[in-house]
């Protein structure tokens, strides 16, 4: 059975609270510390692939970045976002795209994904996201990903995943962008699951 994946996502934003999904965290300390590593590096801007109702946007308007992005193919969670961030919302790009099927998006130094990747269970929408990162990301800049770990679940939000190893990650990026990062993280639902996530910084090659 085919997804409408946009009308999927629309169902999940308006029938469940924030703190109800399973990927909610307070703050995302992981994220937040590999994109600093990628600033240490001189990274100064960044967008974020399927950011929702993510509170990664809330930290990011802190930091010393020229330019944010939150892309999402919902517009109920960005709705939701933007509101909650009130007036600074104003200092943030706000695209609603399917990030499969849009054509560009603008060039950023860094990619984030906590767990849209996962999703894309076909080579075909794989082949296009990786497209889409390609034009994005210039040389010497970065990917940022969370994907459901080895031991990660096998379904999230009624729909199938595809969990990776590092070794599969790399493989899926390679040539053009190598790992330099990686570590497996116990994610803890707000209903008391435990799911592991692979997160990998991953840099395009000069």
């Amino acid at each position: 059975m085919v997804v409408d994946r946009k009308a999927h996502w629309e169902s999940v934003f308006r029938k469940r609270a924030d703190d109800e999904l399973s990927w909610y965290e307070p703050r995302p300390e992981h994220s937040l510390e590999l994109i600093r590593a990628a600033m240490s590096q001189g990274a100064r801007s960044l967008i974020d692939i399927g950011g929702g109702t993510s509170r990664l946007v809330d930290a990011l308007v802190d930091e010393p970045l020229d330019r944010i992005a939150v892309l999402d193919i919902s517009d109920t969670a960005l709705e939701k976002t933007r509101g909650r961030l009130g007036t600074r919302a104003g200092a943030i790009e706000w695209i609603s795209a399917d990030v499969t099927a849009v054509d560009e998006v603008g060039t950023f130094d860094i990619w984030h994904d906590r767990a849209v990747f996962h999703f894309l269970i076909s080579e075909g929408d794989r082949r296009r996201y990786q497209s889409l990162v390609e034009r994005t990301v210039p040389e010497g800049g970065y990917v940022i990903m969370a994907t459901f770990g080895p031991q990660g679940p096998e379904k999230c939000s009624g729909l199938e995943v595809r969990r990776y190893d590092v070794h599969e990650l790399a493989e899926q990026w390679s040539p053009g962008f190598s790992v330099t990062q990686s570590t497996l993280v116990d994610h803890m639902t707000p209903a008391g699951t435990q799911q592991q996530f692979l997160y990998a910084m991953l840099s395009r090659r000069r």
